[in-house]
């Protein structure tokens, strides 16, 4: 099983397209954690790590919920939305890590996933000559992600809890993610979360800052 919280290392556009997706259902709401931490151990349950993880930079963008591009470790990492399971699990294909300074060509690809017309003049460019670029922007907002995580599975699915602060708001979150649908399935019921809307870290940022 992949370690979801390994070291985060530049990926290519190749080889990340190599990685199959998994699905995700996510759940954002004041009272998850509680919810979680009362029916986490209904299975067979393993612990990881707890982990502050080092604070990020998403970019939304107001054209598109389905391309995930953040800033973290350094590495400029985008993945996009291909489908949803029948059960409305979304599923999200990594589509690389790319260490700064960013080349011009990938950094025209990432911006034509969030659908974002922007001069490219430069032959590279630096976290913060991005950033700025995305500030001055109409259809772009970058906002600072800080998370503290809790992760586990149960029975094979990657689960976590955790809180996670939207430019300083906090907010509670968690999640089940796997290849595996059907054991998604009955990890989320079981956890007491198949009553709450499935809402991505880009749609739950946007309602924060005001984009929804």
């Amino acid at each position: 099983m992949a370690d979801v919280f390994a070291k985060n290392t530049a990926t290519t556009a190749e080889d990340a397209a190599k990685i199959i997706p998994r699905a995700e259902f996510r759940v954002f709401g004041p009272g998850v954690i509680d919810r979680v931490k009362e029916k986490m151990w209904n299975g067979k349950t393993v612990l990881f790590q707890a982990r502050r993880m080092p604070a990020e930079t998403y970019f939304l963008s107001t054209r598109t919920h389905d391309a995930n591009v953040k800033v973290r470790d350094g590495l400029l990492d985008i993945k996009t939305k291909v489908g949803e399971t029948p059960e409305g699990y979304e599923i999200f294909q990594p589509r690389g890590k790319f260490q700064f300074p960013v080349k011009r060509e990938d950094l025209a690809t990432i911006l034509s996933h969030l659908q974002a017309d922007m001069t490219l003049d430069q032959d590279v460019y630096t976290i913060d000559e991005f950033i700025a670029m995305a500030r001055k922007h109409p259809d772009l907002t970058p906002v600072t992600v800080e998370k503290m995580r809790y992760g586990f599975t149960i029975d094979g699915i990657i689960c976590e809890y955790a809180q996670v602060w939207f430019n300083g708001a906090l907010v509670e979150t968690a999640c089940a993610e796997s290849e595996n649908y059907e054991g998604m399935k009955k990890v989320v019921e079981g956890l007491g979360l198949a009553d709450l809307p499935n809402t991505n870290y880009l749609r739950a940022a946007k309602r924060v800052v005001g984009m929804e």
